[in-house]
C-alpha cells in the first residue's frame, strides 16, 4: 500500500509538501509541484481516508452521489441510507451528479478526497475505470446502475424484465400501438428498457417502430414536443410506456393539459401521489429504499470485513401496481 511518505521519498520533498499539493496548495512551488504530481501518478497514491479521519478526530463519512437529489427515487435511496448510517454515528455526505456524465469523474473525485471511509453511487457516466485507483481504500457500492470498466459491488433493478411486465399489460389490454417516453439511452437503465419493451413486442409478433420512441425528455416542456410529436403521427400511439418517474412526474400534467387522458400509459417507479393524481398512474414499482437499505448494509460490511466474499451483481425483482390509468376503453378526463 502506497504510503504519502513513499511518494515524498520518490519527489524527493517532505510528507506535508506532498500533501499540500494532493490539496491543492496554490503556495507551492510550480516545479516541485510537477514532481510530486508525477510521483503521485506513478505511484497511483490515494490517501487512508480512514485512518486520515480518526486522526483528525472526525466521525467517519459516507459519500452518497446520484443523478438529481431532487428526484423521489434518488431521494428515497440516499434517505435510507441515512438513516442506517444514522445508527453507526457515521455522516453521509449527498452530491447531485446532473445529467451530464462528463461531469461524473471530477464530482466524485471531489466527493471522495474529503475523507470518506465509503462511496455509494448511481453513476451517470459511461466508464468507470477512474474509480480503480480509490476502490481498494474506499469502499464503493453502484446503485441503480452497474458500474462499466470496474469490478464493485452493485444493486441495479430488473429493468429489462419490468419493461416486459410494463408492455405485456398494455398489450393484453389491446394496444399494439404503444409510445415509449424516455430521458436517454447512454444510461444503461433506459437501454435495458428499451431492450425488454422491444422483446415484449416481438414476442407478440408486433413490429418495432422507432417513430414511437421519443427520448430526452427531462421537464414538461420536453414532455410536451414529446407528446406532441407523437400524436401528430399518422398511426399515433394509444398507449404509453413512461420510462421512469422523473419523465412519468413530467408528462401526467401534459397530459391532462392537452387533454389524452385517454391514453393508456405504465410508468416505470412509482413516485409521491401516483396513486392520487388523475388518472392513478399504473406503475412498476422499484422499492427504491430497499435499495437504499441493500447498498449501505454491503458497504458497511465492506468496511468492517474487507477480506469477506459477496456477490458483486445484485438484480432486485419489480412488480407491477395497478391503478386507472390503464383501464381498457375509459376517459380519464375529469367530468
Amino acid at each position: 500500500m502506497t504510503t504519502m511518505q513513499d511518494v515524498a521519498a520518490l519527489a524527493k520533498v517532505s510528507a506535508k509538501t506532498v500533501s499540500r499539493v494532493y490539496n491543492n496548495d496554490p503556495h507551492v512551488d510550480p516545479d516541485t509541484r510537477a514532481r510530486v504530481s508525477k510521483a503521485l501518478e506513478s505511484l497511483n497514491y490515494v490517501p487512508n481516508t480512514m485512518a486520515t479521519s480518526f486522526r483528525n478526530g472526525q466521525a467517519a463519512a459516507i459519500g452518497v452521489a446520484v443523478p438529481d437529489i431532487d428526484d423521489p427515487f434518488f431521494s428515497s435511496i440516499a434517505r435510507a441510507i441515512e438513516e442506517r448510517a444514522r445508527g453507526n454515528d457515521m455522516a453521509v455526505l449527498v452530491t447531485s451528479l446532473g445529467h451530464d456524465g462528463d461531469q461524473e469523474q471530477a464530482l466524485v473525485e471531489s466527493l471522495l478526497r474529503k475523507q470518506l471511509s465509503g462511496l455509494i453511487i448511481a453513476p451517470t457516466g459511461a466508464d468507470h475505470g477512474y474509480l480503480e485507483r480509490w476502490i481498494d481504500k474506499t469502499p464503493t457500492v453502484f446503485v441503480d446502475r452497474a458500474p462499466d470498466g470496474l469490478k464493485a459491488d452493485s444493486f441495479v433493478d430488473d429493468d429489462h424484465g419490468g419493461a416486459v411486465l410494463a408492455t405485456d399489460h398494455l398489450l393484453r389490454l389491446g394496444h399494439t400501438r404503444i409510445a415509449v417516453i424516455g430521458d436517454s439511452v447512454n444510461i444503461p437503465t433506459s437501454r435495458n428498457r428499451l431492450v425488454g419493451y422491444r422483446e415484449s413486442l416481438q414476442a407478440r409478433g408486433i413490429e418495432f417502430d422507432d417513430s414511437l420512441i421519443a427520448l430526452g425528455v427531462l421537464d414538461r416542456d420536453d414532455a410536451r414536443r414529446a407528446l406532441t410529436a407523437l400524436t401528430a403521427l399518422d398511426d399515433p400511439p394509444t398507449a404509453l410506456f413512461l420510462s421512469n418517474a422523473r419523465v412519468a412526474m413530467a408528462c401526467v400534467p401534459v397530459l391532462q393539459q392537452m387533454e389524452l387522458l385517454h391514453l393508456a400509459f405504465v410508468g416505470f417507479g412509482d413516485f409521491p401521489l401516483a396513486d392520487a393524481v388523475m388518472p392513478p398512474v399504473t406503475v412498476i414499482d422499484q422499492n427504491p429504499a430497499r435499495l437504499g437499505r441493500l447498498a449501505i448494509e454491503r458497504l458497511l460490511g465492506r468496511i468492517e470485513n474487507p477480506g469477506k466474499r459477496y456477490k458483486r451483481r445484485n438484480i432486485l425483482g419489480v412488480e407491477l401496481i395497478e391503478r386507472r390509468s390503464c383501464t381498457p376503453g375509459t376517459d380519464h378526463r375529469r367530468d
